[in-house]
């Protein structure tokens, strides 16, 4: 396991100067958290993610994880080679585009899934308690942030 820093207490002058910084922080902590949490499953954070997708949704394109992940199709490659060698993830023929296949957990995979997922369901539990009846809002606001900046990233405006 690596080492990583201790937490920053009492905010930070550059990421509480605005949104988007105190966002990427934000996404640096918990990225950090899972990480630890979740480094017994042999997953990190970001391939917790994948798999959590897969998971639920059961068939994916390589197009819709990128979008999913707000992810370039490089990166979407590199997690099917990855999962593919792990013996998690198959590729499955699109029923109406033969240019494309969709993405499945294999049995193994979604084991793997699984024993990930109960690392880290106290951690969720423990961020969910400490929110407490703030959770919902959090939450909303969070999806509303995200909606926003995909809006922005899509319509070009952002250099």
């Amino acid at each position: 396991m690596r080492e990583r820093s201790s937490s920053v207490k009492g905010g930070d002058l550059v990421t509480d100067a605005n949104t988007l910084f105190s966002v990427w922080s934000l996404a640096r902590a918990v990225r950090a958290l899972l990480d630890d949490a979740l480094a017994e499953s042999g997953l990190d954070a970001d391939e917790y993610a994948v798999y959590s997708l897969l998971a639920v949704r059961g068939e994916v394109t390589p197009t819709e994880l990128a979008t999913w992940l707000a992810a370039p199709a490089t990166t979407v490659t590199s997690y099917v080679k990855r999962l593919e060698g792990r013996g998690h993830l198959e590729r499955v023929a699109h029923p109406s585009d033969g240019r494309s296949y969709r993405m499945v957990l294999t049995p193994t995979g979604l084991r793997a899934h699984r024993r990930a997922a109960a690392l880290f369901a106290p951690v969720l539990g423990r961020v969910e308690a400490a929110l407490g009846s703030a959770e919902p809002r959090v939450r909303t606001a969070l999806s509303t942030l995200r909606q926003v900046v995909g809006e922005v990233h899509q319509d070009g405006s952002a250099p």
